[in-house]
C-alpha cells in the first residue's frame, strides 16, 4: 500500500514557516481511501472557500478552479519540468536499481517547455498521431472490441477492466508502437507500474521494487528502439525515426529521447484509456437512465464520451513549477514553488458546468473539460482515446444493454495523485436476454 508523507515531515515543514496549515490543507490527503474513491466530494467546498492553498505534506500549491487551472496550463510562468519527476524523492536502493538498468530519463514532451517543446511536438504529431493514422487503426479497434465481447457475452458476467478495458487499449497502443504480440503482456506489466512510481508515495521497499520494474521497462524500450533504428517498419516509432533523420531534424533529439517517448506513449495510450473507459462505464451503469439513453440512441455516444471524461476523469491532476514570482487567483506564488493543478476538480466547477456532480450525456458544453489538458501540452493521444471509447460504448450498448453492476462490490484505486480508475468493474446479465441472437 502507498503511504502519505509522514506527520513528521508535515510538522518539520510547518515549523520551517513555509506556510500555515489551512483548513483545506489539513484535510487534503490524495492517498486516503475515501479521497481515491470520490475525490470530487472533497473539492466542491474547497473551490468556494479556498480554491488555491499550500499543502505542506506534499510541498505543493494546490489549484482547484477551472479558470485557475487553465491559467496555469497556458501561462509560460509555469514550467512542465516537474510533470514526471517522482513525487517522492528516490531512496538510495531505488536509485541503484535505475543505475543498474543504465536508465537515463531525460526530457520528453510531457515535461519540457517551448521553444524546444514546440519543434519536437510538431514532429512527433506529424509522425505518430495524424488523423490518417487514427483512421487506419479504427477497424482494428472495432474488431478487438467485438472479439473481446465474444469471449464473455454468453457467460453472464465479466470484469470490464480485466476482461475488456485493460487489454484492448494496450493492444492498440503497443501495436502502433510495433511491440510484437508475444511481448505485449510483459510490456503492459512494465508500463502499469509507472503511475505509482511517479505520482504515488510508495514506501522505500515498494519504491525499490517499482524502480526495478522501471529499469526493466527502460531496457525493453531501449532494445525495441534499437531494432527500429536498424530496420524501420510502418509503426509509430519507425515513422518518428524516419522524420528525425530528415535533414534539419537530426538535432532535435537523440536515441534516449526516442526511448523515453516510447515509454511514455505506451503508458499514456494504455493506462489513461483503460481508466477512462472503466470510470465511464461505472458512472453510466450507476446512473442507469444515462446508460439506457445510450442504448436507445447510439447518436448520443460521442457526446457521452465527452461527458464521462468530464465527470470521472482518468487524469485528475498534473504538476507544474513556477519559474518566477507570480499569482494564481489572487494568491501569491513564489518562484520555484511546485503546483498541483487538479483538473478533476476543474471539470466539476459549477461556474462552468451547471449541476456538475450529475452525469448528463446530453450536456451541451461537456467538451470544455480539461481531461486531456489544454494549450501547448494538450494530449496528443486524445483523438485515439476518443475513438476507442466511442467504439467500446457502441459495442457494449448494442450487445449488452441489460448488463448491470454486481451489487455490493467495492472499488479500489491506485494510491497516486494523478491517474484514477478502478482496478475491477464487475458486471452481470442474463445471457438469455441478449438482444443479438448469435450471442444467446
Amino acid at each position: 500500500m502507498a503511504m502519505s508523507p509522514s506527520t513528521e515531515q508535515q510538522t518539520s515543514q510547518d515549523a520551517a514557516g513555509r506556510c500555515p496549515v489551512t483548513g483545506a490543507a489539513a484535510r487534503f490527503d490524495p492517498f486516503a481511501a475515501d479521497y481515491l474513491e470520490d475525490p470530487y466530494a472533497f473539492w466542491g467546498p474547497v473551490r468556494k472557500e479556498e480554491p488555491v492553498f499550500y499543502s505542506p505534506s506534499l510541498d505543493y500549491w494546490v489549484v482547484s478552479r477551472y479558470d485557475d487551472v487553465r491559467q496555469v496550463f497556458r501561462d509560460p510562468a509555469f514550467s512542465a519540468s516537474v510533470s514526471i519527476t517522482p513525487l517522492k524523492e528516490l531512496c538510495p536502493a531505488a536509485v541503484d536499481e535505475l543505475a543498474k538498468a543504465e536508465m537515463v530519463m531525460g526530457p520528453s514532451l510531457v515535461n519540457e517547455d517551448p521553444p524546444l517543446h514546440t519543434s519536437r511536438r510538431q514532429l512527433i504529431r506529424e509522425a505518430m498521431v495524424s488523423p490518417q493514422r487514427i483512421e487506419e487503426v479504427t477497424p482494428r479497434i472495432r474488431a478487438l472490441a467485438a472479439a473481446y465481447v465474444d469471449r464473455f457475452v454468453r457467460r453472464g458476467h465479466a470484469d470490464l477492466v480485466a476482461d475488456f478495458a485493460w487489454e484492448i487499449p494496450a493492444l492498440v497502443a503497443f501495436a502502433l508502437m510495433g511491440v510484437p504480440d508475444e511481448d505485449v503482456e510483459r510490456a503492459k506489466t512494465f508500463s502499469g507500474r509507472l503511475a505509482l512510481f511517479t505520482w504515488g508515495y510508495p514506501s522505500d521497499e515498494e519504491q525499490q521494487t517499482l524502480a526495478a520494474g522501471m529499469g526493466q521497462y527502460w531496457t525493453y524500450a531501449k532494445q525495441h528502439v534499437k531494432r527500429r533504428l536498424e530496420q524501420q517498419t510502418g509503426d509509430y516509432i519507425s515513422e518518428l525515426i524516419k522524420a528525425w533523420r530528415r535533414p534539419g531534424n537530426d538535432e532535435l533529439f537523440d536515441e534516449n529521447y526516442l526511448v523515453t517517448t516510447m515509454m511514455n506513449f505506451l503508458f499514456a495510450g494504455h493506462e489513461t484509456t483503460t481508466n477512462a473507459t472503466a470510470n465511464g462505464l461505472r458512472a453510466l451503469l450507476e446512473q442507469r437512465d444515462q446508460w439506457e439513453a445510450l442504448c436507445a440512441d447510439a447518436s448520443l455516444i460521442p457526446g457521452a464520451v465527452e461527458e464521462v471524461l468530464r465527470y470521472s476523469s482518468s487524469v485528475v491532476a498534473w504538476r507544474r513549477v513556477a519559474t518566477r514570482d507570480t499569482s494564481i487567483g489572487g494568491v501569491p506564488i513564489p518562484a520555484e514553488s511546485k503546483v498541483l493543478v487538479v483538473t478533476g476538480s476543474a471539470n466539476h466547477d459549477e461556474e462552468v458546468f451547471p449541476d456538475p456532480d450529475s452525469l448528463d450525456v446530453t450536456r451541451a458544453n461537456a467538451n470544455k473539460h480539461l481531461a486531456f489538458g489544454i494549450g501547448r501540452h494538450l494530449c496528443l493521444g486524445a483523438p485515439l482515446a476518443r475513438v476507442e471509447m466511442r467504439i467500446f460504448l457502441e459495442e457494449l450498448t448494442r450487445r449488452l444493454p441489460h448488463m448491470r453492476l454486481v451489487a455490493g462490490q467495492t472499488f479500489d484505486y491506485s494510491a497516486n495523485t494523478s491517474f484514477r480508475g478502478p482496478d475491477h468493474l464487475h458486471v452481470e446479465w442474463d445471457p438469455r436476454q441478449n438482444p443479438v441472437a448469435a450471442d444467446r
